[in-house]
């Protein structure tokens, strides 16, 4: 009987325990999805190490992991699961590996995970197919870029304008160095570059560093060569870089390639990262930061499986292959023979100076050139009193009016006092009652600002807002469209009607003044043939104002400030002396903005500033030599 009721005992005890066995064994398959998709989570949040816990081997899983980053440095991995197969305690995972390279196109490729049921859960196998469908026990990725050849920057005719050049670094050899005061004396006599500055980066640097000092284009190098070759320490390593034709070329527009040259080429770079590194990372500026994308085009790789042996020499199987796909060039409206005039032009003058030409009714940049002693950036976005050269801007306001014309005639005393202030003409000269036209013409500032005052406030931003000035310019390389207040009243006022007071203009923005006035329809600028408009073109004044007051213009330069000029054909111009600065007597610049029709590069219009010139004639004879560089 005792036997019986534990015979009895026994099947309800197992009747009873039977659900619970099932409750606790679930799914198959969703456990098994569930220990996948963990461990590929770990996989591709970059935890190697907690999703090689959930393996068969942690530690060799773990090494394979970690080997894999160190294969495709930089690269992150996006994984998709797929189906899942289970039988008899073991299973099958597909998914899909996404690898986003580093300065590469995404990798993807179907693999499997193996799965096998363990005391607890599932685990993955350990096992090399892991991280790819043929990687096999004692091999590894082997990952490398090709890349394609840069895009050119191009001239109007669509000449390259970046070339491989050879440059000499001259710098010390830190180790060879014997007496640094004599040595960084002598690098600094024929570089320019300050002894002190020299000798404090050869201080900070460990023994056998090299210090770059300056790097020449071979012709500059040979010139300094008998100068340095032979000091102690001083050592001269080559290299190419991708230069433009000349140092400074249009650089405010070009831009610069930055030190990593080589890679920036794509022809010396040892991991292909670098090459496609931001612009700021490279040191790029200009047109060359903004279409960094664009002129680099898309790196190729390959990808190998190979001996982790090195001694095996195995040259690897290749897995995986994508082509480069070379950059896109940009094309530019620079003109050569004018950016060459431009530059020879500005390298007269020891002041920092500014040459913009612009072609009439295309706003089309056609050079851009500041000489050594000048920021370059500040021909496009430099933000100066434009002085008496905004003279045009305020004769296009009162032009406007219909109250006055060329002929009508005008008082231009010596001063006249505005709110108990006094302004004054160049040396207080003194033209009486004349025509409008002389007063333009001889830049009379108390006939500008008499006339001016009794302008609405508005009138003057008005005008210049007709040329552009004022404008959002959307550009690639920023150029600064000027600021004209609307809202200026007294001793204010009068002075923004001869270009100080709270007017601000670059150089660019003036010869768009200039190029509208030209052609009768001003232009945005344009910096890139073919790309984004900057912005709607500008109403213009209308036609009846501009056929006045290009008369106006012309007389500047056969009678007037820029007489200079009257053999250069015909010429067209308003000159300026623009005050700055707190010193008594004030510092000023020099301006002359106008235009050249039917000229040897056809009809350009053309902004000079020197900066601190104290007065127009300075840039009116920087222009006379531009022109006369034309032929």
């Amino acid at each position: 009987m005792a036997a019986r009721r534990t015979a009895v005992l026994g099947t309800v005890l197992t009747l009873l325990s039977a659900p619970a066995l099932t409750a606790c064994s679930g799914n198959s398959e969703d456990d098994v999805r569930a220990a996948a998709q963990a461990f590929l989570d770990d996989w591709s949040a970059g935890d190697p190490g907690a999703a090689a816990s959930a393996t068969t081997d942690p530690d060799a899983a773990s090494g394979l992991l970690e080997q894999t980053a160190t294969d495709l440095p930089g690269a992150t991995l996006r994984a998709e699961l797929g189906d899942v197969t289970v039988e008899d305690g073991t299973a099958t995972a597909a998914w899909t590996a996404t690898w986003d390279l580093a300065a590469a196109p995404d990798w993807t490729y179907d693999a499997t995970l193996q799965l096998r049921e363990g005391e607890d859960a599932w685990q993955v196998v350990a096992a090399p197919t892991v991280v790819h469908p043929e990687l096999g026990e004692g091999q590894h990725l082997l990952l490398a870029r090709t890349l394609p050849e840069r895009a050119a920057i191009t001239d109007a005719a669509g000449t390259p304008l970046f070339g491989p050049t050879e440059v000499v670094n001259v710098g010390v050899d830190t180790g060879q160095v014997t007496d640094l005061p004599a040595l960084a004396s002598a690098l600094s006599a024929a570089t320019g570059v300050a002894a002190e500055e020299i000798t404090a980066d050869v201080q900070a640097a460990p023994p056998g560093q090299f210090v770059p000092v300056i790097a020449l284009r071979r012709p500059a190098f040979e010139a300094i060569r008998a100068q340095v070759f032979d000091l102690p320490g001083a050592v001269f390593p080559t290299e190419t870089r991708l230069l433009p034709p000349s140092t400074g070329f249009a650089s405010a527009l070009l831009g610069r390639v930055g030190p990593a040259t080589a890679e920036v080429i794509g022809e010396t770079t040892t991991d292909g990262v670098a090459a496609y590194a931001g612009g700021d990372q490279l040191g790029l500026s200009g047109l060359q930061r903004a279409f960094q994308e664009q002129l680099t085009g898309t790196p190729g790789f390959t990808v190998s499986v190979v001996s982790a042996d090195e001694s095996t020499g195995d040259a690897g199987r290749e897995v995986a292959a994508v082509d480069p796909v070379a950059g896109q060039p940009i094309q530019t409206p620079l003109v050569r023979a004018l950016q060459d005039a431009a530059d020879g032009a500005v390298a007269t003058q020891p002041l920092p100076t500014h040459l913009v030409v612009v072609r009439p009714g295309t706003g089309e940049i056609l050079a851009v050139s500041s000489n050594g002693a000048a920021a370059p950036g500040n021909a496009l976005s430099g933000q100066y009193p434009p002085g008496s050269s905004m003279k045009t801007i305020t004769a296009t306001a009162l032009l406007s009016t219909g109250r006055l014309t060329p002929d009508t005639p005008v008082a231009c005393p010596g001063t006249t006092v505005v709110e108990g202030r006094e302004f004054e003409n160049q040396d207080q000269f003194d033209l009486g009652t004349v025509p409008f036209t002389e007063a333009f013409a001889r830049s009379c500032n108390t006939t500008f600002i008499q006339a001016g005052l009794q302008l609405p406030d508005d009138a003057l931003a008005a005008a210049a807002a007709s040329y552009g000035v004022g404008s959002d310019w959307q550009l690639p390389v920023e150029v600064f469209s000027g600021s004209v207040p609307a809202d200026s009243t007294g001793t204010t006022k009068a002075a923004n009607t001869i270009g100080q007071g709270q007017v601000l203009m670059s150089p660019a923005q003036m010869a768009l003044v200039a190029a509208g006035v030209a052609s009768g329809t001003p232009a945005a600028p344009v910096e890139v043939v073919g790309g984004d408009p900057a912005g709607p073109a500008p109403a213009g004044p209308d036609q009846a104002v501009l056929d006045q007051l290009r008369p106006l213009m012309r007389q500047v330069v056969l009678t007037g400030t820029a007489e200079a000029l009257a053999d250069r054909g015909e010429v067209y111009g308003k000159t300026g002396t623009a005050e700055f600065g707190s010193n008594t007597p004030p510092d000023a610049h020099g301006w002359f903005t106008g235009y050249q029709l039917a000229g040897p590069q056809g009809d350009i219009a053309v902004a000079v500033l020197v900066e601190g010139g104290g007065s127009s004639s300075v840039a009116v004879a920087v222009t006379d030599t531009f022109l006369g560089a034309l032929g």
